[in-house]
């Protein structure tokens, strides 16, 4: 007998539980090659959302912690240890001294490089396997 969940069946919570296994699965990758190469998880995604911003090759304190959902200040402690590291900068905006800009450093494009070919290979290994699910909500 097929139970009905709020309009869910049981193939419709197949493909949630095969979506949700294979963004883990990716995102497992994801986190085991960042710290292959010597970072953390975030620190990665850090410098991706500083290089894949918009229009520009860097970015605000505010608009990173939008793009990786977290609060405000744990994004400038995220972006000191970055400093440390010398993988990103900051600079005050010449437009908006309020504003701090942050840049990726060369060691940082370097490691966003690398980690950006290694995932692109991993998606391309995913290809078929990850797909949105198709459910149909009555």
């Amino acid at each position: 007998m097929k139970v009905k969940i709020r309009g869910l069946n049981k193939a419709d919570f197949e493909q949630l539980s095969e979506f949700r296994y294979q963004m883990r699965r990716f995102e497992r990758f994801s986190e085991q090659a960042a710290q292959s190469e010597g970072i953390t998880p975030l620190q990665y995604l850090l410098l991706l959302h500083i290089k894949g911003y918009p229009e520009r090759d860097w970015a605000t304190v505010g608009e990173l912690a939008e793009r990786l959902q977290a609060q405000h200040h744990g994004v400038v402690a995220l972006v000191s240890r970055c400093e440390a590291l010398n993988l990103v900068r900051r600079q005050v905006s010449a437009t908006d001294r309020r504003q701090v800009e942050v840049h990726l450093e060369k060691a940082g494009e370097r490691v966003l490089a690398k980690l950006a070919e290694l995932h692109r290979a991993e998606l391309k290994s995913l290809e078929g396997a990850f797909q949105i699910p198709q459910i149909d909500f009555e």
